[in-house]
């Protein structure tokens, strides 16, 4: 395993991992789509934005604040690749136009927020803005990350999502993430249940007051309501309940250079505290129920 400071390059043999616990006891599912660090050396070659740009679009280290959830009985699935290279947070269809040389003869679903701003399921724009390519790129290429990185961690998703309902009769995903620090508005936390719509009132609820119990400045839902997961998932009607959590990289990283600071290890304990908290709650029932 690489080192927590660093990157990894080369040739991607998994696209995702899924730890499970030894014995599963929950239906928590915690997820991190944008914490992967492995890079495609072919990738990289294709780019004219620097590996120190692209990572900038990373939420970098948030899959080591949650893969004890494995020790509670939950579950944790962890994309390895890079949100500069495929977003498992948007839809399989949110293709920018301006990004693909064939596009015209593509047939493209119609523009939307994501893939105006150049942050389509192929990103055409780097954190800071910055191209990530010096020109447009072909469709098979993009087609390519799609089936090979994007399918994958969505089925895998999907799987622990189908498991939990069959185990448990409901399933709980919680979508992991985090957030530049001059974009949280005073906030530690950001809760994400698409206004009320992906996750019952319980489970945020709970997750908001634990964090307030533990000193973190928290709210919902602006600026960060949740992406394609919260969206596509989260249907408590049907017994799946998801919700988004945004965590400011100023409580962990120095975001300049994209490396962990001195805090980051007193964050992970808390976030962990925070996750026991919600696992064990829901042992009850109420977190799932209305």
């Amino acid at each position: 395993m690489q080192p927590a400071s660093e990157s990894m390059i080369g040739v991607i043999h998994e696209p995702v991992i899924v730890h499970e616990p030894d014995l599963r006891t929950s239906p928590f599912i915690f997820a991190s789509p944008h914490s992967g660090r492995c890079y495609e050396e072919g990738f990289l070659r294709q780019v004219s934005a620097p590996l120190s740009v692209l990572r900038r679009s990373e939420d970098a280290y948030v899959d080591q604040f949650f893969t004890s959830v494995t020790e509670m009985g939950a579950s944790f699935v962890e994309a390895l690749f890079p949100r500069a290279f495929v977003d498992p947070n948007r839809g399989p269809d949110e293709l920018d136009a301006r990004l693909f040389e064939d596009a015209a003869s593509i047939g493209l679903a119609p523009p939307n927020a994501r893939t105006s701003a150049g942050l389509g399921v192929v990103p055409r724009l780097a954190a800071d803005g910055r191209s990530i390519h010096p020109g447009k790129i072909s469709y098979a290429e993009g087609r390519r990350r799609i089936d090979a990185y994007y399918r994958p961690y969505h089925d895998a998703l999907k799987s622990q999502i189908d498991r939990a309902v069959d185990q448990f009769g409901h399933a709980v995903l919680i979508d992991c993430h985090s957030m530049p620090s001059s974009s949280g508005r005073g906030a530690d936390i950001v809760l994400g249940d698409r206004f009320g719509a992906s996750c019952g009132r319980n489970l945020i609820n709970h997750a908001e007051a634990y964090f307030k119990s533990m000193g973190f400045a928290v709210t919902r839902n602006r600026p960060y309501a949740g992406g394609y997961t919260t969206e596509h998932y989260g249907q408590p009607l049907a017994a799946v309940h998801v919700m988004q959590v945004e965590i400011n990289r100023g409580l962990y990283l120095r975001e300049a250079d994209v490396q962990p600071s001195s805090s980051m290890d007193k964050l992970t304990e808390r976030l962990k505290t925070w996750a026991k908290s919600m696992i064990c709650t829901e042992h009850t029932g109420r977190l799932a129920a209305e």
